[in-house]
């Protein structure tokens, strides 16, 4: 008994040491600049306005938000701004982004609307300088790190303050290495509680992932906890973004736990605009970034 309940013991401490040691985010340096601010998710899209799209973009601008994107790359290595895989869900078009031409994306457009979908350097243009989260997608397998190599090109020269994120460790890892002044975040949520046990998803959803990419902040699914969820918040302590809060009352849920929101349904103010910004298929578009964890 006594050899067992030793062996149960040094089992379980081995077991808290892999966790202290495999989410410890990078070393902690200044990120305060990104807390206390609010980020429009996909831009200030809603009432006819398309996420991800020119006029989102802007209006998050004219409004004093951040805002957050999502960067892809066509077959022909053109930079865009779209969020998931496949066109059908925005474009009515059941084809993969990333075995599309720039020319082609061109001829559709975002939820019959006149916006198409725009490059990143029509995006940044848009944005006018405001606080910018990048998420870089990893759609495109071993064209990803010529991705961020571009993505890197594209916002060394923006006139604003941004940092990059991704669900994936390796691409953020490049940056760390190839761009280390960058500061960086690791994407994640409880992909168990989502999508089921397997382990990759309990990597994720245990921020175990961060060994690999050593991130500046953590953006997590501000519902979602889990046990590296608590460890990292209490031990490491980096910046936390959390997303995505849909109004008001999400918002301030999410403040209790969180530096800096993403968020989508206006945070509205006394003097603010009454602008509804939520639309009903973005959330089931969050699920469709499990392909591409899978793929990894």
């Amino acid at each position: 008994m006594f050899v067992l309940l030793t062996t149960i013991c040094v089992v379980l401490i081995v077991l808290v040491l892999a966790f202290v040691i495999m989410t410890k985010p990078a070393r902690k340096r200044d990120t305060s600049y990104f807390a206390g601010k609010m980020y429009a998710h996909r831009g200030l899209h809603g009432d006819g306005v398309p996420e991800n799209s020119i006029t989102a973009f802007k209006l998050a601008h004219e409004n004093g938000y951040g805002a957050e994107l999502d960067v892809q790359m066509t077959s022909d290595g053109q930079l865009v701004v779209f969020h998931d895989g496949n066109l059908n869900r925005m474009c009515g078009v059941d084809k993969k982004l990333k075995d599309c031409t720039y020319e082609e994306l061109c001829t559709y457009r975002l939820k019959e609307t006149d916006e198409k979908i725009p490059l990143l350097s029509e995006a940044l243009e848009a944005l006018g300088g405001v606080d910018l989260v990048c998420e870089i997608k990893a759609d495109n397998g071993a064209k990803n790190y010529t991705l961020c190599k571009k993505t890197y090109d594209l916002l060394k020269d923006y006139k604003g303050r941004f940092c990059v994120e991704s669900f994936s460790p390796f691409l953020m890892r490049w940056f760390m290495k190839k761009h280390p002044e960058i500061i960086r975040g690791q994407l994640s949520e409880n992909f168990i509680k989502t999508f089921g046990l397997n382990p990759v998803h309990f990597c994720m959803a245990e921020l175990l992932h961060d060994i690999i990419s050593k991130p500046d902040f953590i953006s997590y699914n501000y519902k979602h906890k889990t046990l590296g969820w608590h460890i990292v918040k209490l031990l490491y302590r980096p910046l936390w973004f959390a997303w995505t809060a849909r109004g008001d009352e999400e918002i301030e849920s999410a403040k209790k736990d969180y530096d800096s929101i993403i968020f989508e349904k206006y945070a509205r103010t006394d003097d603010s605009p009454e602008i509804d910004n939520i639309e009903d298929d973005v959330i089931e578009s969050e699920a469709l970034d499990k392909d591409t964890l899978d793929k990894e």
